[in-house]
């Protein structure tokens, strides 16, 4: 049977850059993915594109595909799909292009857009598609001023098009994270999208989903990491997927990090709501039938994933600015370090009061007592040392830089063993929040052109 290795060098834009060059010198690929967007990633590649019309995609693949240069030389057959292009993959594609011409390589490159509907929201809104917010049902058009992005979760079929005609590179915007190499395994089996391969498509999303997150599934997080895990030199996963949807995850060899029952297990589960309806655009995937074995040291067979249904929409990640924010630390040390930590963050908050200054939120939290997971590790002890954090988020900007002139003034003001200032105020920054909505496929057009 038909097999395609598809290896998962980035999980998101800032994950480690010699991870991709590792994956692809060693891992014996078929596909290279790489996954760059988050719900805020969108948010910065929009105010980026506003800046500049040539900027708005995750500059990192650019470094990236400059160290495959020798690698794609070597093997002319290995095919790179990646999201990269964020809010700008035109503009990504290019640089990619010049990069490989500069080198001597002709490479097909194929762009994938149609999800941005930040263009034609007015328009949405006014053929009755209200992107109401998923949680509480608000109509988006509440705070239209204020929006900075909004895009559609593309799936799969544009870039099963792109691979049809021919691309090397496949360079996208939003789409979802599985479909990256969903992609790949419907254009290699021939697959389609009918309720004839629901089942396949809901196994191979269970293929994407687990290597999405890169070395997550790897190691990475494993609660039962330690030294011998040799986390510095973590192997990236690879998915080796049969034409009938099976599949097992491995990594390259002699590379660091673990895979294993426990460790695939972690990130079947990670960032699922119902395993019985995981939602993407290819399909509702069923993670309640999926059977994990471990076959050989670091390879684990999965089998299963089943469909559950269709959807007729995608997934709208909205994002919109919510005012300004900043957060400042100060340690605390010597007795009774918790106790002082958090009077003073009372004491800088009451003194902003005295000021006039009162915020939409507030938050002070002591770092070394047990604040990091609230009521589920609480410190046994007394530490020697603390760090006080306190954060402020408001719509007056003023307010809240005077918040960051507040905590300088502790240091001679304040509790003996008061230190850590000397980092200067803390930065203020703009918020954006996520609004998580529904549109009718019928109303999104992925477009595909080959560069």
């Amino acid at each position: 049977m038909k097999r395609i290795r598809i290896g998962n060098g980035c999980g998101f834009w800032g994950d480690n850059l010699d991870a991709p060059v590792r994956l692809a010198e060693t891992g014996q690929l078929d596909y290279l993915t790489l996954e760059y967007l988050a719900e805020l990633t969108m948010s910065i590649l929009a105010l980026q594109k506003a800046k500049n019309p040539d900027a708005g995609f995750a500059t990192d693949f650019l470094d990236v595909l400059q160290r495959l240069v020798p690698i794609l030389r070597q093997q002319p057959g290995l095919l790179i799909v990646t999201n990269a292009g964020g809010m700008n993959p035109h503009a990504c594609a290019r640089q990619a292009q010049h990069i490989l011409a500069h080198a001597g390589l002709h490479r097909r490159i194929a762009v994938v857009t149609g999800d941005d509907l930040l263009p034609q929201l007015d328009e949405l809104f006014a053929t009755g598609h209200t992107l109401n917010h998923l949680d509480n049902g608000t109509p988006l058009a509440a705070l239209r001023d204020r929006v900075v992005s909004a895009n559609a979760y593309l799936g799969a079929q544009p870039i099963v098009q792109a691979l049809q005609q021919g691309a090397h590179i496949v360079i996208t915007g939003r789409v979802a994270d599985a479909s990256l190499t969903v992609g790949p395994a419907v254009h290699e089996f021939g697959w389609g999208f009918g309720a004839a391969d629901l089942d396949r498509l809901a196994a191979g999303t269970v293929a994407g989903h687990l290597i999405e997150c890169g070395a997550q599934a790897t190691g990475g997080l494993w609660i039962h990491a330690n030294d011998a895990t040799q986390l510095e030199n973590i192997g990236y996963p690879i998915a080796e997927i049969a034409a009938d949807g099976t599949f097992t995850i491995s990594k390259p060899p002699h590379s660091g990090g673990v895979v294993n029952v426990e460790t695939i297990a972690e990130q079947l589960l990670y960032e699922v709501a119902d395993p019985r309806h995981y939602y993407t655009p290819d399909v509702v995937a069923d993670f309640t039938t999926v059977r994990l074995e471990q076959v050989q040291p670091d390879v684990v067979a999965v089998r299963g994933g089943t469909a559950n249904g269709i959807t007729n929409t995608y997934k709208v990640s909205v994002a919109y600015r919510d005012g300004y924010m900043s957060a400042g630390t100060l340690v605390i040390a010597g007795p009774n370090a918790v106790w002082k930590a958090r009077r003073s963050g009372e004491i800088i908050l009451a003194k902003l009061r005295q000021a006039g200054c009162t915020f939409a939120e507030s938050y002070v939290e002591i770092l070394g007592a047990g604040a990091c997971v609230p009521g589920v590790i609480t410190a046994t002890s007394d530490p020697p040392e603390v760090v006080l954090r306190v954060a402020v988020r408001d719509e007056r900007k003023a307010a809240v830089e005077r918040f960051t002139k507040e905590f300088a003034p502790l240091v001679t003001s304040g509790f003996a063993g008061t230190t850590g200032y000397t980092t200067g105020r803390p930065p203020v920054r703009e918020v954006f929040a996520y609004w998580p909505a529904l549109i009718a496929k019928a109303a999104v057009q992925p477009i595909v052109e080959i560069l």
